[in-house]
C-alpha cells in the first residue's frame, strides 16, 4: 500500500439527463455533446426513442445507431462498443429507461425468470455489466432517463389514508444517479434544468437554467484541468536520463497505468542510444602521435 497526493487527471464524464416525456430530453443532450465536442461529426446517439433523434438533423451531421426491442443489457453494451469501435468522443444513450422497463429490459426479463426475489440474482449481474460499460467508457457518456410521478398511500391522523405526491422518480434501477459526474434534472416543458447530482461544482444549488452548448463547454473546461496524458508523454518523450523516466513515473501517481507502457519505450530508446555510443568508443581508431622528424 501506498499513500499518494490526490490529483485529478483529465476524465471522461458520465452526465445523466432526466424528466417526463416532451421535456426535451434528446434535444438537450444533442446541444451539451455538442459544446463537449465542437464537432458533430464526433458525437453518435443510440436512440430507443422510435427515431426522435431524426427530427434534430438540422443541428448538424451527428451519427445514429436505431436500437430496437429487445432492450437487453448485452444490447445496449454493443451498440455502446459500436460507438467506441466509431472513435466517437462523445457517446448519448437516449434511453436507458427501456434496458430497465422496456420490451425485454430487466425487469421483463426477471418476470419470465418466474419474478421471485431470488432470480435477481441472474439478472442483476447483467444490469452491472451495462452500467459498468457506462463507466468505463473510452467516450463521454450522456445518458438520458424518463422520469414518472412518484405517490404514496399514507396515513393521517384520523386513520384515514390519502394519496401523496412525490415529485418524479427515475424510471431505471435506482442509485444511477450516484455513479455519474452530473445529473441535470428537466423540470418543465420550457426545458428549464437543475442539478441533482454535481461532482464539478459548476452547477449545484444554482437557479434552474436552459442547457445549451455552452454547457458542455463548461463541463469540457473543467475535466481539461487535471493532468493530461499528453502533457505527461510529452514530458516523458524528452527525458533524457533512466532517472528522469523513474521521477516521471512517481510524479504521475494517477496516470501509472497509462504512461507505463511509454516510459518503458523511451527506455528502450534510451538504452539503445547508450548502446550505441559504447559500440563507437570500442571500434574508434587509436591516434597516432607523429614526430616531426619522421619522413
Amino acid at each position: 500500500m501506498k499513500l499518494n497526493q490526490a490529483q485529478r487527471e483529465q476524465v471522461k464524464l458520465r452526465i445523466g439527463l432526466s424528466g417526463p416525456s416532451g421535456f426535451g430530453k434528446s434535444y438537450s443532450s444533442l446541444l451539451l455533446a455538442f459544446g463537449l465536442t465542437n464537432d458533430w461529426t464526433k458525437i453518435a446517439i443510440i436512440d430507443t426513442e422510435n427515431n426522435s433523434a431524426s427530427l434534430y438533423a438540422h443541428l448538424g451531421g451527428f451519427n445514429v445507431l436505431q436500437l430496437n426491442e429487445p432492450y437487453s443489457p448485452e444490447r445496449y453494451i454493443q451498440a455502446i462498443k459500436t460507438c467506441e469501435d466509431a472513435n466517437m468522443e462523445v457517446v448519448i444513450i437516449d434511453s436507458i429507461t427501456h434496458e430497465w422497463q422496456g420490451k425485454g429490459g430487466c425487469l421483463q426479463i426477471h418476470e419470465k425468470l418466474g419474478g421471485r426475489f431470488q432470480d435477481w440474482a441472474k439478472v442483476s449481474p447483467r444490469h452491472q455489466q451495462f452500467i459498468d460499460t457506462i463507466l468505463q467508457s473510452k467516450c463521454h457518456l450522456i445518458t438520458t432517463t424518463r422520469r414518472k410521478v412518484d405517490y404514496s398511500l399514507d396515513t393521517i391522523s384520523n386513520g384515514k389514508t390519502r394519496v401523496i405526491k412525490h415529485g418524479t422518480k427515475e424510471i431505471t434501477r435506482e442509485g444511477y444517479e450516484y455513479e455519474l459526474t452530473v445529473n441535470f434534472e428537466l423540470i418543465n416543458d420550457k426545458h428549464l434544468a437543475r442539478a441533482s447530482k454535481d461532482r464539478t461544482g459548476l452547477f449545484m444549488d444554482k437557479p434552474e437554467f436552459i442547457i445549451t452548448k455552452a454547457t458542455g463547454r463548461k463541463l469540457i473546461n473543467w475535466c481539461s484541468e487535471g493532468i493530461s496524458i499528453v502533457q505527461a508523454k510529452t514530458e516523458i518523450l524528452k527525458c533524457e536520463t533512466i532517472e528522469g523516466l523513474r521521477h516521471l513515473y512517481q510524479k504521475y501517481p494517477s496516470l501509472q497505468k497509462q504512461i507505463h507502457p511509454i516510459i518503458l519505450d523511451r527506455k528502450e530508446e534510451l538504452d539503445a542510444v547508450q548502446s550505441q555510443l559504447i559500440d563507437t568508443k570500442e571500434v574508434e581508431p587509436t591516434k597516432t602521435i607523429t614526430n616531426g622528424n619522421n619522413n
